[in-house]
């Protein structure tokens, strides 16, 4: 007579609060956290060089020094995205003038930004390139649509700035800017591209990744056919569940780990 095999075990459930899951870390001093927002600008900024945003010389992110308010972390000019470090950044204060560093800075770009800034002191990082297909929903002069969930992030949460003067080179075309961009996530830059702005390096990087393909995602599905827009009470049921920089920062860790830990070399 065959013995009876042993009843299998049955696999117990890993406590929940023994599982992993990253969250934006808090710092003990200004110096760590700068190192921490240097160290995201420069991987956000090769991400982008991986991406194809760069166009020459034109292109920045910004992050908001811990300590000073009115001063800004920021890719030097005329230095690929791809070849970024976090040596190579430099700090310059909300007139453009550089206080660390031994680059110069794009003025034109950089106005831009200071105002931004300026206007929202919740925001820590401001992301602006001349994008493909950003420029390309630009040219149309309107906003996205609610036509995929990744869209719905931005549904009531962007904004269009409805003019084009060619460079901004002064603080006007700044303030505009960031009137047009008010309390929201994103501003399309009619015949310009886009401009993301996030709580963290990290936020504003992925909303612009995110926009930027809802942007390719709206052109080609209207290339196609007719899109099919989700209605409002959904559009905005899903905007509270995908919409907040937590959601963003969260997004983005895959891209930050494999940034980091490919091309170490950004940390020198």
């Amino acid at each position: 007579m065959s013995e009876i095999p042993a009843p299998v075990p049955v696999p117990v459930p890993v406590p929940v609060e023994q599982l992993a899951f990253a969250m934006p870390p808090t710092h003990a001093t200004a110096a760590e956290e700068r190192q921490y927002r240097k160290e995201r600008l420069a991987g956000a900024l090769r991400l982008f060089g991986r991406y194809g945003y760069e166009e020459g010389v034109s292109g920045h992110i910004t992050a908001r020094d811990p300590q000073h308010a009115d001063c800004y972390w920021v890719n030097p000019f005329g230095l690929a995205f791809a070849d970024m470090t976090v040596s190579d950044l430099i700090l310059v204060n909300g007139d453009g003038q550089v206080v660390e560093g031994a680059r110069h800075v794009n003025q034109a770009a950089f106005m831009v930004h200071a105002r931004v800034h300026r206007a929202r002191p919740d925001v820590v990082a401001v992301a602006h390139t001349h994008s493909i297909h950003g420029r390309a929903l630009s040219a149309l002069g309107e906003l996205l649509d609610p036509i995929t969930q990744e869209a719905c992030a931005f549904y009531e949460d962007h904004a269009l700035y409805d003019a084009y003067t060619g460079v901004s080179v002064d603080e006007a075309e700044g303030r505009w800017i960031a009137g047009a961009l008010g309390p929201h996530k994103a501003v399309i830059l009619r015949n310009h591209g886009l401009l993301t702005v996030g709580d963290s390096v990290d936020a504003a990087a992925w909303w612009f990744l995110a926009m930027e393909r809802c942007c390719q995602v709206q052109l080609a599905a209207r290339a196609a056919g007719r899109p099919v827009l989700i209605d409002h009470k959904d559009a905005v049921a899903t905007r509270e569940q995908l919409g907040s920089d937590l959601v963003a920062w969260i997004n983005h860790q895959p891209l930050w780990r494999r940034i980091s830990r490919t091309e170490p070399e950004l940390f020198g």
